[in-house]
């Protein structure tokens, strides 16, 4: 039995919102809305070559990114200065400091709630955020986001990254 993961379509999200009017049940989201810290998320994780040794994290003075258990990288967001140190660190050209996402206040991805349909999937008026059993599949342009999160994404490939 697969566990359920939060599923995202980026596709409807860009070709329908113009702006995002998901509510979120997340307490710690200023204006109720917990989308834009995943989309934020999201990006950064499609992008990034997950380094096994990442220069960016090395070359930050003020250790304000961090290299996490599902390889995704977190910028501490009253650590970072602005150097951009990591940009300049970065073999690949992936990181730009507007992309790297902030740890504070982040989406809960309602790991707790998992039983019940999470707000957003109910608010969505397009179908785009789901909670479902669902597995990454590069051929569908499925990708898996950490361990929790799958996004549908035909705009990224991995093979051209």
């Amino acid at each position: 039995m697969s566990e359920k993961k939060l599923f995202i379509d980026l596709d409807i999200c860009a070709q329908r919102c113009e702006e995002c009017v998901i509510n979120c049940s997340y307490f710690y989201h200023p204006g109720n809305n917990g989308m834009y810290s995943l989309h934020e998320i999201i990006t950064y994780a499609l992008v990034c070559r997950k380094c096994e040794e990442p220069h960016c994290v090395n070359s930050c003075p003020q250790n304000a990114l961090e290299k996490q258990r599902d390889n995704l990288i977190r910028r501490y967001y009253m650590r970072c200065v602005g150097c951009k140190s990591c940009v300049h660190a970065c073999p690949y050209g992936t990181i730009y400091p507007e992309m790297v996402p902030y740890i504070a206040s982040r989406c809960d991805l309602c790991l707790d709630r998992r039983q019940e349909k999470p707000l957003c999937q109910e608010t969505c008026p397009y179908g785009a955020v789901e909670v479902k059993e669902i597995k990454a599949d590069e051929s569908l342009h499925l990708y898996e986001v950490g361990t929790t999160i799958v996004v549908h994404s035909t705009h990224w490939m991995r093979a051209k990254a």
